[in-house]
């Protein structure tokens, strides 16, 4: 953690809150998260047919940045699937999935490569698809809307709201935007935990402090306090540990039916009907 803080400046490489919002989004939609989930579905079923009766959206992460990383195309091509597709805007046949995306990979010089209805396809960040997983739209994601770009086969945009973008879903220079709510849910929770990370990187790096005005919430505090406990320790010792008090599958719900026919001796009186909700059960911290 100490050396990954000599050389991570946060204060100097501006891309990596926009890199980390990338992620988050990415992890958000894979766990389940309604905030982000909820807006992403409409955005998709807005932007083809063929998402218009799905349960809930899946992420595919992409991002040609990171494709040349030993493994990482063979992996998302592998988890799409051999007969995966990506739709195209417009009308036409859908495009084979890994073929294509391993052109994408190249990034810019890819584009004379590339189909004229998937121009752009190589800027996508994640690929969206539902719960069946073989056809593929291409998402871009941006901390900032104004920095969106479009293009010839990206269909959807994920941003977070701001002054001059109110939440929800809307068409924009041909993008399908999926605008999440700030500042409370998720992007409250992903601002927080960015500062609160940040906060801890400076302190073990020995970085210039920050603005004093500009803290994270107690909680975020608590958690800086907590990393900065810990130095020497591994950095995919301490994702693991962020995981692990995450806590997703703290809250579990059990159903148990129970019989119709009712017993002779059991008598109910006549009262307005109560809503009776599950019972949670917890599962060990």
């Amino acid at each position: 953690m100490r050396q990954l803080a000599k050389v991570g400046r946060i204060d100097r490489d501006k891309g990596m809150q926009g890199d980390g919002f990338e992620w988050a989004v990415h992890e958000a939609i894979v766990g389940g998260e309604e905030a982000v989930m909820g807006p992403v579905a409409a955005a998709l079923a807005a932007a083809s047919p063929r998402f218009r009766d799905m349960g809930k959206p899946t992420s595919l992460l992409f991002g040609y940045e990171r494709a040349k990383y030993l493994g990482f195309l063979e992996a998302t091509v592998a988890a799409a699937g051999h007969e995966a597709v990506l739709l195209p805007d417009g009308r036409g046949h859908p495009f084979a999935f890994g073929p294509w995306v391993s052109v994408a990979a190249k990034g810019a010089t890819a584009e004379e490569s590339l189909a004229d209805r998937i121009k752009k396809v190589w800027k996508t960040d994640i690929f969206l698809s539902d719960e069946d997983e073989i056809r593929y739209a291409a998402a871009t994601i941006k901390s900032n809307h104004r920095l969106l770009e479009a293009g010839a086969g990206l269909r959807v945009g994920i941003v977070p709201s701001a002054t001059d973008l109110k939440p929800g879903t809307r068409r924009r220079d041909g993008l399908w935007l999926a605008v999440l709510p700030d500042r409370t849910g998720f992007m409250g929770l992903f601002h927080d935990g960015f500062q609160a990370v940040a906060e801890a990187m400076d302190t073990l790096g020995k970085m210039p402090r920050g603005k004093y005005y500009a803290k994270p919430s107690v909680a975020g505090q608590k958690l800086q306090m907590q990393l900065e406990k810990y130095p020497t320790a591994r950095v995919v010792d301490v994702v693991d540990a962020l995981n692990e008090i995450a806590q997703q599958n703290l809250i579990g719900v059990s159903h148990k039916l129970v019989s119709v026919e009712a017993p002779d001796w059991l008598v109910l009186k006549e009262k307005a009907p109560r809503v009776i909700a599950p019972r949670p059960s917890f599962e060990p911290l």
